[in-house]
């Protein structure tokens, strides 16, 4: 699983396929760039103060059962252990999920009436979400455009999304 490293001071940059995981008290935005039909994967833990965020590639799991972000079926549980060590909840309902991402940028197979794969990404990630019961308290997912995404942790797991030649929200 590769966790990317935790500097002050500016936002975190999560590339694809990792997963970075802190404490609430310490914590600086974590940030993906330029998400198309990734999907970041915001966790926050209200109580005991652990946040993460995995930049999910492709739906499916690790083809060798690795817990990583780069697959929606690995990305959850390489969060949860990672949250786990640092003393976040064992129980994953106490836990928050915020998502954005699973734009139309990218076609299974061309076009036509075929899934695209920003659908599959946020179908697999909110699927295994269910799994485990973690709430989904917000989302903006689909669309043609990619975003970015700045996760703050600090701010009650707050994430804000710009949207390529669009507006920023926040939820």
């Amino acid at each position: 699983m590769t966790i990317a490293a935790i500097p002050q001071g500016q936002s975190i940059p999560v590339g694809l396929g990792e997963v970075a995981v802190q404490k609430v008290d310490s914590a600086e935005p974590l940030v993906a760039h330029g998400l198309g039909s990734c999907i970041a994967l915001c966790l926050f833990d209200p109580v005991n103060k652990v946040a993460g965020l995995a930049h999910v590639v492709l739906p499916g799991s690790d083809p060798q059962n690795a817990p990583n972000g780069k697959f929606a079926g690995s990305a959850l549980p390489a969060l949860l252990q990672a949250m786990a060590r640092l003393g976040g909840a064992s129980d994953p309902r106490r836990l928050q999920a915020r998502l954005a991402g699973g734009a139309h940028v990218l076609a299974i197979g061309g076009t036509g009436s075929l899934p695209r794969i920003g659908d599959k990404n946020a179908e697999a990630v909110k699927a295994a979400l269910a799994a485990a019961s973690v709430p989904v308290m917000a989302e903006d997912c689909g669309g043609g455009k990619g975003r970015t995404v700045w996760f703050h942790p600090r701010d009650n797991g707050r994430i804000r999304v710009r949207t390529v030649g669009g507006t920023e929200v926040q939820f």
